[in-house]
């Protein structure tokens, strides 16, 4: 199985790169378009700020190369906040895949830390993404933006300060507000199961 990672300018993109290793799978990080186009799978990890990695997508028509990826696709983190329509972080249009706006979290009380960071549990969870993993298992978190719980396209909620889409898919497209590649044996059976699909 060919899987590739989509290469730009976002951290955290080797720690994906050694999960799916720990799966038997050597994928290929680029970022060139026929690549991407032919891999059996395709993932879009990373952390950053949203301008900037959407500026980048851009400047490398990388933007348009993700939209018209027809094999499943896992975006990840900020890979899924790129992938809804809006982010109120530095007021960015990002891919439009999902018609969703991505918002910051606000404080409601002394105790609310922004960002999240650590170890939440999903629920509601729908689509095989999830099979073999339990209602309530935990997942590793590090965000200060989410995107809103939606009937249509949330497959698993989180509650953080409110309820929100810890996952969303859309046809091709799923995406993971947590990163699997920091959860453990639960975040291993949902990249398993990713490449499963």
């Amino acid at each position: 199985m060919e899987v590739a990672i989509v290469k730009y300018n976002a951290g955290n993109i080797y720690s994906v790169v050694n999960a799916l290793k720990r799966l038997g799978i050597t994928p290929t990080l680029t970022d060139d378009a026929e690549l991407l186009a032919k891999a059996d799978r395709v993932l879009f990890p990373g952390q950053g700020e949203a301008s900037t990695a959407m500026a980048y997508l851009k400047d490398h028509q990388l933007d348009k190369v993700i939209c018209n990826l027809k094999q499943p696709v896992l975006g990840i983190c900020i890979g899924q906040q790129l992938m809804c329509q809006h982010s109120e972080e530095g007021n960015t249009d990002c891919l439009g895949i999902f018609p969703l706006k991505v918002k910051r979290f606000v404080p409601e009380h002394h105790c609310d830390k922004v960002p999240q960071m650590g170890w939440n549990s999903i629920h509601d969870l729908k689509t095989p993404l999830f099979t073999s993993v339990c209602e309530g298992d935990f997942i590793y978190n590090v965000h200060s933006f989410y995107v809103p719980h939606n009937s249509e396209f949330t497959i698993a909620t989180c509650d953080y300060i409110r309820p929100y889409s810890a996952a969303l898919n859309k046809d091709n497209f799923y995406a993971t507000q947590f990163h699997p590649e920091k959860s453990g044996s639960v975040g291993e059976q949902i990249l398993r199961n990713f490449l499963e699909l």
